[in-house]
């Protein structure tokens, strides 16, 4: 009987370890995972060169674990017992309050505070010193400063703030910290809601000396073919190996910003975009929607203007969502991101004379601006 028992664990372990390998060996290779976001690693070059200097056995590594068949699976199978057997409060840096998703993000690297303020003081001593302008900051802090609590590290954000506005003393600085929430960003994702913003573009346009915006805004619901609203699934759902509390995506709209002509200047030639993408809503990350997602430069035109008064808004993905509420009170206003568009070429496309500027970033870039160029 016991014999029994040992041969057939021992064929169920060899069929397990060896179905296992010849699976993988000869299953078709993933190139691209959507649930993470993220291109898979593929079979390493193999030549004489690559095995002498390590780096086939390195890469190696990497493939076979990105490429073991059955691999999501086993992710919420680890995922599943990191949280809920051994109560462990993060999985791979990942963390959930509320339903709320967020990756952690510590320490404050001041090196790279440093590289974001001097990439800003070139954009300043370059292109704004010598001209007439209103220049600002303001500061977009990450969920973790509402979800991180005394269990875990995270950012110090007060000394980032005071960083950031000590080295870039030119500018005024507009907070608004005291008006964001964990609810109003996305439970999957490190985005905030469009429609849930509009105090934000408020208060920054009425420091940069606009009245109140009385704007009425229609709610739209993103859709699906079908008519239904269309779950999105943020950056975090695939990190997080387990089911999540997806969101619906509202967009905003008015007769102002439905009538604005919106162009990419990303190729170095003009093309004219929508203000809400429904291609990229449907793609791999549905917040690229808004403003056509990566962009390097982009100008947003408003005929119906009471104003002359132009905007610069040097930005990350966030003021994606935010841009379209705060044409109101500008005829134009051209959005600049620095991490598709080297600095150096800014002023071969803006003419700067007079316009407000407005640096908007979020404390994970300036905490990661090593893609500053």
């Amino acid at each position: 009987m016991n014999k029994t028992r040992v041969t057939l664990t021992i064929v169920f372990t060899c069929v397990l370890l060896f179905g296992f390998s010849f699976w993988s060996w000869f299953k078709p290779m993933d190139v691209y995972s959507d649930s993470e976001r993220r291109p898979l690693e593929t079979f390493p070059k193999l030549n004489i060169e690559t095995i002498l200097s390590a780096d086939f056995m390195n890469n190696f590594e990497g493939y076979t674990t990105d490429q073991f068949p059955l691999r999501d699976t086993f992710r919420g199978l680890k995922a599943f017992f990191v949280y809920n057997v051994f109560n462990q409060k993060d999985n791979n840096d990942i963390i959930q309050k509320d339903g709320h998703l967020s990756k952690l993000e510590y320490p404050l690297n001041m090196e790279l505070l440093e590289n974001a303020s001097s990439k800003f003081n070139y954009l300043y001593e370059t292109y704004l010193k010598d001209n007439n302008h209103n220049i600002y900051l303001s500061i977009i802090p990450d969920k973790n400063y509402f979800m991180v609590e005394d269990d875990y590290l995270k950012l110090d954000y007060e000394l980032l703030v005071e960083t950031m506005k000590s080295n870039t003393s030119y500018m005024e600085y507009i907070d608004i910290f005291d008006l964001l929430s964990l609810q109003d960003y996305y439970h999957t994702d490190t985005h905030w809601r469009q429609e849930n913003i509009i105090d934000i573009s408020n208060r920054l346009t009425q420091k940069m000396g606009f009245k109140y915006n009385e704007t009425q805004y229609t709610h739209n619901i993103l859709t699906d073919e079908t008519e239904l609203p269309y779950e999105f699934k943020g950056v975090y759902t695939g990190q997080y190996g387990l089911p999540t509390n997806n969101d619906m995506i509202y967009y905003l709209t008015s007769d102002i910003i439905d009538n604005c002509i919106v162009t990419s200047l990303s190729s170095g030639k003009p093309q004219k975009i929508d203000m809400y993408s429904f291609n990229k809503a449907y793609g791999k990350d549905s917040y690229e929607m808004f403003l056509n997602g990566t962009e390097a430069l982009i100008t947003i035109e408003n005929p119906n203007a009471t104003t002359n008064k132009e905007l610069i808004l040097f930005r990350d993905s966030f003021g994606s969502s935010l841009a379209p509420l705060l044409v109101q009170n500008y005829s134009k206003i051209t959005l600049v991101d620095i991490r598709y568009m080297d600095s150096k070429l800014i002023g071969n496309f803006i003419e700067f004379d007079d316009q407000d500027v407005l640096f908007l970033y979020s404390t994970i870039l300036l905490n990661n601006s090593s893609a500053f160029k």
